[in-house]
């Protein structure tokens, strides 16, 4: 979805660039709220009310309060600079819809794992899934309130991430905060794949 040659409309102006981005992480992290929070088009959720029928099979220590859940997939575009549009697939979190991870990744640039500290090893399965298929990531440590705080150092030693994977805290319903984070990746993604970077 990342190209080198521009396309140009039909007066000859220069398109911006379409990016595909993957939002990973476990069950209730705050993948659809990131989606939500910077999406410039209304986002598309495919969230479903949890029943009892997902008693013993979805976790939910730590998250009790959440009512809904993300079977398919959310969607969401952004514009940086008017020279990439980001578009925004949030993967389903629970195990049982891991499945459909392969489509949703499918032609991405690169990835941001969610993480919540009070459920961190939730985000190993999207970690050790990115570095399998070679996929450049970023490990984005959602802050929620009451939630205990560690030093990045500590967060990449818990989750055995190599030196070259960034750890940063985000606000997943602050824009500011998301649109760092989206930066931050492409960025990375961008060096890892040896393309070329973005102006500042």
């Amino acid at each position: 979805m990342v190209s080198g040659l521009s396309s140009r409309d039909s007066r000859g102006r220069r398109l911006p660039t379409a990016v595909k981005i993957v939002i990973a992480g476990g069950f209730g992290v705050g993948k659809t709220t990131m989606v939500g929070t910077v999406s410039e088009t209304k986002p598309l959720r495919t969230e479903e009310v949890l029943t009892d029928e997902g008693i013993g099979v979805d976790d939910i220590s730590g998250v009790e309060r959440k009512k809904t859940t993300t079977v398919a997939m959310d969607f969401g575009r952004i514009t940086m600079r008017d020279e990439y549009v980001l578009y925004l697939f949030g993967t389903p979190g629970q195990e049982r819809f891991w499945f459909m991870w392969d489509e949703v990744a499918l032609g991405a640039l690169g990835a941001v794992v969610l993480a919540d500290t009070r459920r961190l090893s939730d985000c190993f399965p999207s970690v050790d899934y990115f570095e399998r298929r070679g996929t450049p990531f970023i490990v984005a440590v959602n802050c929620f309130e009451g939630s205990q705080q560690f030093d990045l150092p500590e967060i990449q030693m818990a989750l055995n991430l190599g030196p070259n994977v960034p750890v940063m805290l985000c606000d997943a319903r602050s824009l500011e905060s998301c649109k760092k984070v989206l930066i931050d990746m492409v960025l990375h993604a961008m060096k890892t794949r040896g393309l070329a970077p973005a102006p500042a």
